[in-house]
């Protein structure tokens, strides 16, 4: 699993403001993406599958920034935007290496 993903701030708190409202949508993505489980990869299916989901996240958590590009978004905003970006990054490394050892 990726734990990683896990560690993402998942408050109960209502949103009251467009940034509260966007940084409930990156904590459900995070959410989404804390149930990928790199151990169950095991064809190219699955390996294909994974890195698709994790494109999409990145695709969403880019177009979640990119509605702040004329305003000012939080730092809160910023800081999850990019800890999800990283996290992405760094799970789709292990996914394409576990595709390259697969084949090996």
């Amino acid at each position: 699993m990726f734990s990683a993903f896990s560690s993402i701030d998942d408050d109960s708190v209502p949103a009251r403001t467009p940034t509260d409202s966007a940084v409930k949508r990156l904590d459900g993505i995070g959410h989404v993406l804390s149930g990928l489980d790199i151990t169950a990869i095991q064809t190219q299916a699955d390996v294909n599958r994974t890195l698709w989901t994790l494109d999409a996240a990145n695709k969403c958590v880019r177009a979640v920034l990119a509605e702040f590009r004329t305003q000012q978004a939080t730092e809160q905003l910023v800081r999850k935007s990019r800890n999800l970006i990283d996290l992405i990054e760094r799970a789709r490394d292990q996914v394409v290496s576990f595709r390259v050892l697969a084949r090996s």
